[in-house]
């Protein structure tokens, strides 16, 4: 079990720099802005919630990009993985040593934790519980809700909930929501029927979707109260770095990460009858020449995703 959670949260630190090219920078100004704003108009700290915060890469990046307005901000990062949640203090320090600039990382009560820069002074509250429960449970208490990579694992009924947690004028963020799209370059006779069963997979889990995105984009666009303010295309292209022998940072283990859950998914959908298309064998060949490719990190993977912005309506 350890080792599972030492590699989830790997994987999740190696995420990092591919989300990082991924998001739409366009929604980022537009979020950057609207914090900037609510900031200036509120007598206290800027109250942000995230729902599936992992092990806090995203509080990291708003830092880095000076998407958090100088001042004070109270971050709850909230995620249903204890173990994964267990990873923010680990994951911050780490990225705090390694950052330019004057920061610091340090325990304040019980489990939250201060970081401070030269302008920000950010107290993140990790929180293990259940995303729409928690959110349901403090209506109108929030200033901005972000949950990346979040809608394709939600039951979007739930969708809700977490939009009720803004406060009047409130803004939500939803990137990287995956829509549809698995990828892997060179091209494979079996590639097709991978991502239909791998889709499938998605599709069987509760509260899964392979096109999360186009579904979320629909329910934002109709949801009374709230208005959509953006949406753009963020997707995932991981391939060997231009000029060098492998992959950038820590994405050679990034890619193996995704082919040990096409592994597993696809396996989960033959197991018990498949389409027909797709046979165990097939499945292992697939996965041993996709593993060769990128152990010789001349495998490339995309898939499609999108990231949707907006406001709940009302002024703060």
């Amino acid at each position: 079990m350890a080792d599972d959670t030492d590699a989830f949260r790997r994987y999740l630190r190696a995420k990092r720099t591919v989300d990082d090219r991924a998001l739409d920078r366009r929604l980022v100004g537009i979020l950057r802005e609207r914090l900037a704003d609510r900031a200036a108009a509120s007598a206290g700290p800027l109250r942000v919630l995230e729902v599936g915060a992992g092990i806090g890469t995203m509080v990291a990046r708003l830092i880095d990009r000076e998407v958090l307005p100088p001042g004070e901000t109270r971050y709850v990062a909230v995620d249903r993985d204890a173990e994964a949640l267990a990873g923010v203090g680990p994951y911050l320090r780490e990225w705090a040593t390694d950052r330019e600039g004057p920061v610091s990382v340090e325990t304040a009560d019980g489990d939250a934790l201060v970081v401070e820069t030269d302008a920000r002074t950010v107290r993140v509250e990790p929180v293990a519980a259940d995303a729409v429960a928690y959110a349901g449970e403090r209506p109108g208490e929030w200033d901005a809700l972000i949950g990346m990579a979040l809608l394709d694992v939600l039951d979007l009924d739930g969708l809700d909930a977490l939009l009720d947690a803004l406060g009047p004028g409130g803004t939500y963020y939803f990137p990287i929501t995956f829509d549809g799209a698995t990828r892997f370059r060179p091209a494979h006779p079996d590639d097709r029927a991978i991502e239909r069963l791998y889709h499938r997979h998605m599709d069987e889990k509760p509260d899964g979707d392979s096109r999360a995105g186009g579904a979320a984009l629909s329910r934002l666009r109709e949801a009374d109260g709230s208005t959509l303010l953006g949406v753009a295309g963020s997707d995932w292209v991981v391939r060997p770095a231009d000029g060098e022998t492998g992959y950038p940072a820590d994405e050679a283990f990034f890619v193996r990460h995704i082919l040990d859950t096409v592994e597993q998914a696809v396996g989960e959908v033959i197991a018990v009858g498949g389409d027909g298309s797709l046979s165990a064998a097939d499945l292992d060949a697939w996965l041993s020449e996709r593993r060769r490719r990128a152990d010789a990190a001349e495998l490339v993977y995309l898939t499609h995703q999108l990231d949707l912005l907006g406001r709940v309506d009302g002024d703060a």
